[in-house]
């Protein structure tokens, strides 16, 4: 009776042994598994409890008991192993939904953008208005958008001034500001307002990454003090016609003034170079702090 019981349990764990061989050269599928985890069971079951028998005044019920526990250990780590199986499966796909999501969430944010640009170009100034607050609105809701909706606000400033045009642009001065971190902090967004007309424009406390303001026009009252910049800041041939606000500013690469025509004043109380500064050719009609 032992002898058969060991003799069987070796067959069906040789058995258990080849099915999961097969089952690691081929694909492997649940059901073959499963078929391997019954088998090693049985096997074990026998060739433990026919060894146990084999010995002098053996216990049967012991024996078979023991044989079970051990036949059972390895059904209890197939479904442990299933189970995990089951939840990485069930996370992978959990992880494609999402990212599914989240294409179908670009693929909206771009659609807005396109549609937002395009309005831009709108006659009615409300509807420019509304433009510029979805783009705004998206650069808050994707932060990767920022700096390309800073750079679209910037090119809207830019462009010639048209008659109507002025509360759309006070509108993208605004904005501008709103989205730049809070001085000393990040992320530092660059501007381009290369030839930008500009009109109380107010970037005060705020950081800056790269600033271009070449041949830019300012007027009336326009500030940047308590603004740190940390790019390199280009207003080579900016004129300025009002007074600027730059004092408390600090300017942490090249700032470069050349060719500056101030006739208005300037204050730049307790402002900062740290970086290479030019001046050269640049002129002051009004009092300078």
């Amino acid at each position: 009776m032992s002898l058969a019981f060991l003799i069987t349990g070796l067959v069906f764990l040789v058995a258990g042994v080849i099915v999961g061989i097969v089952s690691v050269i081929r694909k492997p599928k649940d059901r073959l598994w499963l078929a391997v985890a019954l088998l090693t069971s049985i096997g074990l079951l026998g060739a433990v409890a026919g060894w146990l028998l084999t010995e002098p005044n053996a216990n049967r019920g012991e024996a078979l008991k023991t044989g079970g526990l051990a036949g059972g250990a390895v059904i209890a780590l197939y479904a442990l192993w299933l189970n995990d199986r089951r939840r990485r499966v069930e996370e992978r796909r959990q992880e494609l939904e999402n990212t599914r999501t989240d294409l179908d969430r670009e693929r909206v944010a771009d659609e807005r953008f396109a549609k937002a640009v395009e309005l831009l170009g709108n006659d009615a100034a409300q509807v420019r208005v509304g433009a510029l607050h979805v783009l705004t609105g998206l650069a808050r809701a994707r932060p990767y958008y920022t700096q390309t909706v800073l750079d679209v606000l910037c090119s809207y400033l830019r462009a010639p001034v048209e008659d109507g045009d002025y509360q759309v642009r006070k509108t993208a001065q605004r904005l501008i500001s709103d989205l730049l971190a809070p001085a000393g902090q990040e992320p530092h967004y660059d501007l381009d307002l290369t030839g930008a007309e500009l009109e109380y424009f107010d970037l005060s406390g705020r950081s800056i990454g790269e600033l271009t303001m070449r041949y830019a026009r300012l007027h009336s009252s326009n500030a940047l003090w308590g603004s740190q910049v940390y790019g390199d800041a280009w207003l080579t041939g900016m004129v300025n016609d009002g007074i600027l606000h730059m004092h408390d500013t600090v300017f942490h690469r090249r700032a470069w003034f050349s060719g500056v025509i101030f006739r208005g004043p300037l204050r730049v109380q307790r402002t900062e170079f740290r970086g290479e500064s030019k001046f050269s050719g640049a002129r002051f009609h009004d009092w300078v702090r």
